[in-house]
């Protein structure tokens, strides 16, 4: 997001750029106005804004997301240990259940 707005520091009157279309498709586009651009600001509105005040706009919303990134990673790594955990005790039970099976199979024989 942030790198898309340094596109000001070209200072061309026409600047050539991909526009996103659709979250699939970029299609070539030319920029008129290079002193206020339209962000995304989430669900689906969008904010005419100075490219100087959008560069602000986006450092504030990378700050907020690598804290909150930093908040939940202690307890995404506590549910990443308790899944191996039960990954590990499932796969001890699978081999005890294959070795019974193939006792009682034995014994029958």
């Amino acid at each position: 997001m942030a790198q898309s707005i340094n596109i000001t520091e070209l200072n061309l009157p026409q600047l050539e750029m991909l526009k996103n279309q659709l979250d699939q498709m970029y299609v070539p586009g030319k920029l008129h106005d290079v002193e206020h651009v339209l962000i995304d600001v989430g669900t689906g509105y969008y904010v005419e804004k100075t490219a100087e005040d959008a560069k602000d706009f986006f450092k504030r919303k990378i700050d907020f997301l690598t804290k909150q990134m930093e908040k939940i990673q202690p307890a995404l790594q506590e549910k990443h240990a308790m899944k191996q955990a039960v990954m590990e005790m499932m796969s001890q039970k699978i081999q005890q259940l294959t070795a019974l099976g193939a006792a009682q199979a034995t014994a029958k024989a």
